[in-house]
């Protein structure tokens, strides 16, 4: 039984959607600020989380923030916000999926679903996998780059995942949203430029101009294999 963490200022909704997550088979538990939660993932471990953006005191994303200094958790944000800006905010601190205020209980349910079956896959493919200068330890879920450590955010991790994976094939954006981001988000391939740019700045020199990362026009993206070393590196 999957266990989900709730973490909302709203008691009226807590119990609504723990009764109706239960009655889904799922183990919830749930934390009425954010520094409560933050201690509740800590001590109890879920498999998912479900986050508010308002939150008194510590809003949600800071406890976002705080969590992915301590996990790689899923995290689904509920929030009333829809602009660009915040949804790139959220993406960059590691949110999954986000979910508007209204929203459906049924659809939520499906969303969770989404996210935790793309956890169990990435969970499930356990080991190294090299290419273009780039190694992923998917056990540790760490990314190195000619031997260096990268500091990436879950959703860079998968995105840079999805690229090794088919060792220099072309990705098209479509394909990479759902493999990382799930079916739901098919129709905002714009996500994917935005990821593209955050880790160029990681692994390029020149981001502008880039080596690894490649723009593959009318098709999509590929990881190269950037130039050759010199003989004296």
């Amino acid at each position: 039984m999957k266990k989900i963490l709730l973490i909302d200022d709203d008691q009226a909704l807590l119990h609504l959607l723990g009764e109706f997550l239960k009655d889904d088979s799922f183990d919830v538990i749930s934390a009425l600020s954010g520094s409560a939660g933050i201690r509740m993932a800590y001590e109890q471990r879920p498999d998912l989380i479900l986050l508010d953006v308002m939150l008194p005191g510590m809003d949600g994303w800071e406890v976002c923030a705080r969590l992915r200094e301590m996990s790689d958790v899923p995290i689904i944000m509920l929030t009333a916000k829809t602009t660009e800006n915040d949804k790139l905010r959220g993406f960059r601190l590691g949110v999954d999926d986000y979910v508007t205020k209204p929203f459906s209980f049924a659809e939520l349910v499906a969303r969770i679903q989404a996210v935790l079956s793309r956890a169990k896959i990435s969970g499930s493919n356990t080991g190294y996998l090299i290419h273009g200068g780039v190694t992923l330890d998917t056990e540790k879920y760490q990314a190195f780059f000619k031997g260096s450590e990268l500091e990436l955010t879950p959703t860079e991790y998968r995105l840079l995942e999805a690229l090794v994976r088919r060792a220099g094939k072309v990705a098209s954006e479509q394909e990479l949203v759902q493999e990382v981001w799930g079916q739901y988000r098919s129709e905002d391939t714009a996500l994917v430029r935005r990821y593209i740019l955050m880790l160029r700045k990681k692994l390029e020199a020149d981001p502008s101009n880039p080596k690894y990362i490649l723009t593959v026009r009318g098709f999509g993206y590929r990881l190269g294999t950037g130039p050759l070393p010199k003989l004296d590196e």
